[in-house]
Formats: C-alpha cells, structure tokens, sequence
C-alpha cells in the first residue's frame, strides 16, 4: 500500500511541474494578404490551436477545406486585383516606392474590412480572447482586437524589422540590421550602412508624413467608436510570432515576447507524394531540379523573353525539370519539364534526388530549401526576397540572378555551378542541421506561448519597460546631459569667464618702446 502511495505521488508530483492548460478559448486571426504565402505560414499552427480546442475564426482571401473548431470568412474580392497591385510596386524612387506600398497595404485592408462576412462578425456583438493579426502595417486590421475585448497577438513570417521592434521596445541597430527590402546582409561595409541609414531615415520620415496619417484615416472611418486610439492599439501587442530562427539568418536580440518560430509551416513528417510526381523524380538518372516563384509572382506573367530563355536553358540540362506553372500548356516546354499550377513544396524538397531549388528567394522557400539540406538558385522580385538572396551568397549556399535581365549563357553557368561544387550543398546541409537541434518543434513553441499569454490574462509582465519611454529618455539623452553636458557647459563657462579677467588687465606700458615711438 505505501508503494502504491508513493507511486500516485509521484505522478501528482510529475503533473504539477507541467504548466497549466489553457482553457478552450476563443480566437480570431486575419489574413488580408491575397498572395498564400502568409497563410501558409501559420496555416499548422491555427490547425494545431483547433486540435487543442481552441475556436479558430480565420478571414483570409481563399477557399477553404472544412477543418472542426474552425470557421472561414473568406473575403475573395482582393484577389481580383492580386497583379494589378504588385505591378503598382514599380517605381523609380524610394519615396515612390514607399507610396505604393501604403497604396496597397490601404486596398488590402480596404477589400477585407468591407467584406460582407467581416462586417456581419464586427456588427455581430461576438466577443474573442486573442486576435491573431498578421504585422503587414495595417492597423485597421489591427483594430479587430479592441473592437473584440481582445489580446492583440501578432506574426510576422518574413521575420523582424525595425517597425515590428518599435512595437515592441526591441533594440535595432542599424549597424547590422539591414532594411527589408534592401539586398544587404548583417554584415555591411561603411558604404552600405551609410546607405541603410539612408533609406532608414526617408522610410521613417514617409512613415510619419504619409503612411501613419493615411492609416489613422482608415482607422478612424472602420471604428468611429473605439475604445483605443490607433497608437494605443499600436502599443498593444502581447506577444509577437517571428518568421524566422538564428540559425537560419543571423543572431540578434529578442525581448521575451518575441519568439522566434522560423520553419513554423514545416510538416516535419512528409507526406506521400502524387504517383505521376513520384515517378517523375524517382526515373530521374541526374537528379531533378525544382523551380518556383511563389505565390505572389506567376510563372505564366513572366516576360516571353524571361520564359523563353528559362525554356531553351532547362532544355539543355541533364536533369529533369519540376516548374510551377500556373497554365495547362506551355508552348515550347522541353521533355525534361514537368508543369503543374501545384505542386506540395516541402514535399518535394524532401526527396534525395531534389538537387537543386530554383525560387523567387521567399523566406518560406528559403527555410524550406536550408530545412532539406538543398542548395538554391535565387531569382528576387521584390521586399524581402533580395536581402534573403544575399544572404545565401554570403553564407554559401545559394547565388542569384536578375529574374527580368536573365540570359542562358548565366543561367546555365550559375545552375551547373550549384550543382557540380560540392560546398553550396554542404553550407545547406550544415544550416540544416543547426536548425533542427532545437529543444522543441517551431510549431510547439508557438502554440505554447500564445497558450501563456491566454493563461495570463495578456502576459503584461512581459512588457518592456522601453515602450512606455519617449526617445530622449529612451535613449538616455536628459540624463547623458547632467553627467557630460553640464561639466563641459561649465568648463566653457569658467574658460570665458577667465578669458575676460585676463582681457581685463592692461598690461604696464613700456618707457623705451613710448620712446622709440615718439623718435
């Protein structure tokens, strides 16, 4: 009987060192962006929150599969000018640039606020525990949360910039973080990070005069009666989901609350692959080259000169070809080619005979290409996918080439290159490997922490006390001044001071020199 005792305490022993379970609650996560790539990203991840009881309400800008514990308000009319927005991202200056960016990012929030379904929800009187909003710098959307009683969680899957780390009070110097949308890496010579903090400073100036101002519009006119101003909602972010892992980039820091769940979208049991697929890699004698522009950037609308020199260079190669295309034709396509609008990415880089990975350089592609161990050849288009590019030249895994200025004699040297030197497969291999000692999956880790701050009722402890500083305090300025200012302003005081009691004193006058004036 004490045996049996000591067993069942024991195991109440065990139980208590486990953390509480959060109680099933209920949460609403908006997806506005019309490319799949975002929603690919957290798409596990609300599935996994389901499993666990949770009520997952989901707005995004697809048709969805019937999934228990979860509801889809799919708001599809943005998808309707998908390309005609990523052509307004063309523009000759950063300033334009910027203004296009805002232009899209007010559209994108603009078709989904003004869906049908959404608007049924927001007038509905539905109350939610959390609101998973994804950081694309739309604070509309953003809105959901104190117009639902809610903790306002966000993810992020290209990873952290400096918009995302002001948020949340977290250092980021510019000294070795290079903008988003630039092709540099961590590590910048003085000329480059002259130009980072170039293009740091216009964004900032945009940000305040233009994108901030056009955003609050947007704001007020979706929630006249909010509870929270915009820059209150702005500061209100509980915990953060980033995109993106140490070992996959570079290290930095992080405040608590903001974890890192890089490889979040990476089943890591994959799954069979279609038969004619399978076959298609497995009689493949000198291996199969895979090639994807992503979700956002179709195939089919790449120049004619763009697809045909792409067409004449894979007919060429040894190695058969998977293209992600999204016709049923592609007029001149070699018999090493194999088209589908479709294919399952990971899937596919899991097979040995994948040798090399053809990609638009998306941050998910690239986890994906370092998660199996494959070397990539990276053909960037816009926002992050330049700086990820440049990363894998410099860790040595990857090259890139100029998508729009792409020749056959480059291409098929930057291609056979890729896969004859044996180090662009070996740097893969070893970031892979780094990646996956992890003491848990991405996917756990972000499910427990957005079950922490459930737990705790929003987790303010885990708020920084930076966030509630202005930038002279912040930054120690007031304080700096005291301790060096004033000592310096009276060293200078006492330096004029005694400048003019020496002024002051008239010297004796000299009887000779008088003489020898006179004469």
């Amino acid at each position: 009987m004490r045996i049996l005792f000591v067993f069942i305490g024991s195991i109440l022993l065990a139980l208590g060192g486990l953390p509480l379970p959060a109680e099933g609650a209920k949460i609403l996560a908006t997806l506005a962006w019309p490319g799949r790539s975002q929603y690919i990203f957290v798409e596990n991840y609300l599935k996994g929150l389901a499993a666990r009881g949770h009520e997952v309400t989901v707005i995004n800008t697809f048709k969805n599969k019937a999934t228990p514990n979860m509801r889809f308000i799919e708001a599809l009319k943005v998808q309707e000018f998908h390309q005609q927005m990523l052509a307004e991202l063309e523009a000759s200056t950063l300033w334009q640039e910027f203004n296009a960016i805002t232009g899209l990012e007010e559209k994108v929030a603009a078709f989904t606020l003004d869906d049908e379904g959404v608007q049924k929800l927001m007038k509905s009187g539905e109350t939610f525990d959390v609101v998973l909003a994804e950081m694309i710098e739309v604070p509309a959307l953003y809105g959901m949360a104190q117009h639902f009683n809610a903790t306002l969680v966000g993810f992020s899957s290209y990873g952290s910039d400096y918009r995302i780390d002001s948020q949340l009070g977290n250092t980021s110097p510019l000294s070795y973080n290079p903008s988003i949308m630039s092709p540099r890496t961590d590590r910048m010579s003085f000329c480059e990070r002259l130009t980072n903090h170039y293009e740091y400073l216009v964004e900032m100036l945009h940000r305040q005069l233009v994108h901030l101002p056009a955003m609050e519009r947007m704001y007020n006119k979706y929630y006249p009666n909010a509870r929270q101003t915009m820059d209150e909602v702005l500061d209100s972010f509980a915990l953060v989901l980033l995109g993106q892992h140490f070992s996959l980039s570079y290290p930095r820091p992080f405040l608590p609350n903001m974890i890192e769940v890089g490889g979040l979208h990476i089943a890591h049991k994959p799954q069979p692959l279609p038969e004619d697929i399978k076959a298609f890699i497995e009689g493949a004698e000198h291996g199969v080259i895979y090639f994807s522009m992503g979700s956002n950037v179709k195939s089919k609308d790449l120049p004619q000169e763009t697809r045909d020199t792409l067409l004449k260079t894979f007919g060429k190669l040894k190695q058969r070809v998977l293209w992600k295309f999204e016709d049923d034709q592609l007029p001149g396509k070699p018999a090493n080619v194999l088209i589908k609008k479709w294919f399952p990415q990971p899937d596919i880089l899991a097979q040995t005979n994948v040798k090399l990975f053809i990609t638009h350089g998306g941050l998910l592609s690239t986890i994906e290409s370092l998660y199996f161990g494959k070397p990539v050849l990276g053909l960037p288009v816009f926002y992050d996918q330049h700086m990820n590019v440049a990363r894998a030249r410099r860790v040595g895994f990857g090259l890139g080439l100029d998508l729009y200025n792409l020749n056959e004699e480059d291409l098929e040297e930057a291609i056979h290159k890729l896969l004859s030197e044996p180090s662009f497969a070996k740097a893969s291999a070893q970031i892979s490997e780094r990646y996956r000692d992890q003491p848990q999956p991405s996917l756990e880790r972000a499910i427990w922490w957005t079950e922490y701050v459930i737990r705790h009722q929003g987790a303010p402890h885990l708020r920084a006390t930076s966030r509630d500083l202005n930038f002279i305090q912040l930054y120690s300025l007031d304080t700096l001044f005291v301790l060096v200012g004033l000592p310096l302003l009276l060293v200078a005081l006492l330096l004029k001071v005694s400048c003019r009691l020496l002024q002051g004193r008239k010297p004796k006058g000299c009887p000779y020199a008088d003489k020898l004036k006179k004469q």
